[in-house]
């Protein structure tokens, strides 16, 4: 072969959940928890709705993110099961096992009903978002340059113990009809994201970041997306 021509390409993905049903949908909101730093229900509600405006062809319902946590708190028989303050207000999440006493809340179809009814049933988009920190420490391999006696200069991979700092991402997504307050599709994710010990990094800045990295595979769950590349021909 004495050439080659690159074209490209792009492969369609079918959505994983069948939204022809709905013409409007409404992100309510999360149970978040994990960090102080960043308000995981708030920022996720905004960024979703923000995607999936440009993104799908479904209208999305703009109005307050609902307080998902209040609510389960409120619900009949889970008083004892969460924590509140002495306000009366719930005790915030900090790891997984404190996310438990709230998962009653979205098999609750009276009350996912009740607002799909009050916005003229549309695809309801809800679930849980823990955003928190993590340090890890160990061997990590990298690139090093090194020069012999004549300066010639070549790459080496050198292993090293390194202490690095980070955030973990890990957001569960449940869509809900609207219509009858059921639950059709839940799917979990989980990034994360490290850095050098002594790097400085905003916790909202590494929040997009990992988001980013799930944006894809939450819009394909509800429209069909397509995977751009290239093919190499031989000539």
């Amino acid at each position: 072969c004495t050439s080659h021509v690159e074209i490209p390409i792009e492969t369609p993905i079918r959505p994983k959940l069948d939204v022809s049903a709905f013409q409007r949908v409404l992100v309510v909101g999360f149970i978040a928890g994990g960090t102080d730093d960043v308000d995981g229900n708030l920022e996720t509600t905004r960024l979703l709705r923000s995607q999936l405006r440009t993104k799908s062809e479904m209208r999305v319902i703009d109005t307050d993110v609902l307080p998902l946590m209040d609510a389960a708190a409120d619900s009949q028989g889970t008083e004892k099961a969460i924590e509140t303050t002495p306000q009366g207000t719930p005790v915030p999440i900090k790891d997984d096992k404190d996310l438990e006493p709230y998962e009653h809340l979205f098999a609750d179809v009276a009350y996912w009903k009740k607002i799909g009814e009050e916005y003229q049933q549309p695809l309801i988009v809800t679930g849980t978002v823990m955003f928190a920190p993590q340090q890890r420490a160990g061997i990590v391999q990298r690139d090093q340059e090194v020069y012999d006696s004549l300066g010639r200069r070549r790459v080496v991979p050198v292993r090293t113990y390194m202490e690095r700092k980070g955030f973990v991402l890990k957001p569960r997504f449940i869509f809900i009809d609207g219509r009858t307050g059921a639950v059709l599709h839940s799917e979990n994710f989980r990034e994360e994201i490290l850095y050098n010990a002594n790097q400085t990094t905003p916790a909202l800045s590494s929040y997009f970041e990992l988001m980013d990295r799930l944006i894809p595979s939450f819009l394909s769950t509800l429209s069909s997306q397509k995977i751009k590349g290239t093919r190499v021909l031989l000539q």
